[in-house]
C-alpha cells in the first residue's frame, strides 16, 4: 500500500473536541474522506492516538496527538479468480446463463476489509470458470449486467466481452428482457393478479433499506400472480409468479412488503424471523412446532432475452432449488391448500 504524500497527518483535538469519538473527530478533520475508509483505517492500525492504535469508539479527552498514516482512500479493488462451484444453465462465446445460490454475493462491496470483499463473489466463481469476462463493469464487475440480492437464487445473464455487454445491457434499459421470479409471501393477497406501481428509493434510517414511503423515488412496476394459496399449521401463505418491468434494488421484497405480504424469510422487510404454529390448529406427527428459513423465499425461475450476436431469441427456465422445495414440504405436512382461482 502506497503512501499519500500528504499522509501522515497529525492532528491536536481540543477541548471543545472532548467527549467526541474519534471516528466522528477524524471524519470532521478529513472532509474528502468517507467515514467508511476512516473506520477502516482505525480498524488496521493506521490511525495512533498517542503512540497507540485506538478503537473508533474512544472519546477524545483533549489535548493529545491524533495520527493518520493514511492513504485516506484505499486503492481500487481487482476481483479475483477463485475456484467455487458454479452452475452454468448455457455458455457461448458471448454470454453465460448461471444459476445463482442463495447467499453468494454477485460481486464484491467497497466497504468491507480486503480480504472480505474479495473472496467468494459470483465474480469470484466466474473469473476461475471463464478466465476473461467484459470490462465494462470495471475490475471489481466483470461480466455483470444486472443483479441479484444476495439471499436470491436463480437465473443471471453473464457477458463475456465488452460487445455483448453493451447490447444486454441496452435490452435490459429498453425492458426487453423479460424476468420471472417465484415467492412465496404472508398471508393472501386480496386480489388474484395485480400491479405495484411505487417508485423506490433510499430508507433515510436504514441505509440497507429501500422504502416506498419517501418521494422522489425512482419508478419501479412488479407484477403479480397468485399461483396457489397455502392454509397451514402456521398461518396463510401465497405462492406468488412475479414480473417487473425495472430493476430497482430490492424492488420485489420492498414492493411486497408495501402491501403487507412480505417475503418469506425476508426479516429485513418484515417478515417473520420464525414461524409458529397456530393455537387451535393441529400438527401433523413429526410436524415441528416453530420452522425457519435462512434465505428469503425468492427466485430467479425464468429468464427470456435476445443473443447479443445473433438476435436468436433465448429462454431459460431454473427449477426451485432444494431448500426452498424442503420448506415447502414442511408447510405441506397436514396442509390444505386452495387453487388460485
Amino acid at each position: 500500500m502506497t503512501s499519500d504524500p500528504s499522509f501522515p497527518i497529525t492532528f491536536t483535538p481540543s477541548d471543545t473536541d472532548a467527549g467526541q469519538r474519534l471516528d466522528q473527530y477524524l471524519v470532521s478533520k478529513l472532509p474528502d474522506v468517507s467515514r467508511a475508509r476512516v473506520q477502516q483505517l482505525i480498524a488496521k492500525g493506521e490511525v495512533l492516538v498517542g503512540r497507540s492504535a485506538a478503537r473508533a469508539s474512544l472519546r477524545l479527552k483533549g489535548g493529545e496527538q491524533v495520527t493518520v498514516s493514511g492513504p485516506p482512500q484505499a486503492p481500487p479493488l481487482r476481483a479475483l479468480a477463485e475456484e467455487i462451484p458454479l452452475h452454468i444453465v448455457y455458455e457461448d462465446d458471448d454470454l453465460a446463463i448461471v444459476n445463482k445460490p442463495a447467499g453468494m454475493m454477485v460481486h464484491a462491496g467497497a466497504g468491507a476489509t480486503d480480504d472480505a470483499r474479495n473472496r467468494g463473489t459470483l465474480v469470484n466463481a466466474l473469473l476461475h470458470h471463464f478466465g476473461t469476462l467484459s470490462e465494462v463493469g470495471g475490475e471489481l464487475r466483470p461480466g455483470i449486467v444486472h443483479r441479484l440480492d444476495r439471499a436470491t437464487s436463480g437465473l443471471m445473464v453473464v457477458a463475456k466481452n465488452d460487445a455483448a455487454h453493451h447490447k444486454l445491457a441496452k435490452q435490459f434499459s429498453s425492458r426487453e428482457v423479460h424476468k420471472t421470479y417465484i415467492a412465496l409471501v404472508q398471508g393472501w393477497p386480496k386480489q388474484e393478479r395485480g400491479t405495484v406501481r411505487t417508485s423506490i428509493s433510499r430508507d433515510a434510517q436504514r441505509r440497507i433499506r429501500m422504502t416506498t414511503r419517501r418521494p422522489g423515488g425512482r419508478d419501479a412496476v412488479t407484477h403479480y400472480l397468485v399461483k396457489r394459496k397455502l392454509n397451514t399449521v402456521y398461518g396463510k401463505f401465497a405462492l406468488l409468479e412475479l414480473k417487473i418491468e425495472t430493476g430497482r434494488t430490492h424492488q420485489i421484497r420492498v414492493h411486497l412488503s408495501s402491501i403487507n405480504h412480505p417475503v418469506v424469510g425476508d426479516t429485513l422487510y418484515g417478515a417473520a424471523g420464525e414461524l409458529k404454529s397456530e393455537s387451535g390448529k393441529v400438527r401433523a406427527a413429526g410436524q415441528s412446532r416453530t420452522l425457519n428459513l435462512d434465505r428469503n423465499f425468492l427466485h430467479s425461475a425464468a429468464l427470456e432475452l435476445k443473443h447479443p450476436r445473433t438476435g436468436e431469441a433465448l429462454r431459460f427456465a431454473s427449477v426451485l432449488p432444494p431448500e426452498l422445495d424442503a420448506f415447502l414440504a414442511d408447510l405441506g405436512q397436514d396442509m390444505q391448500s386452495q387453487a388460485a382461482q
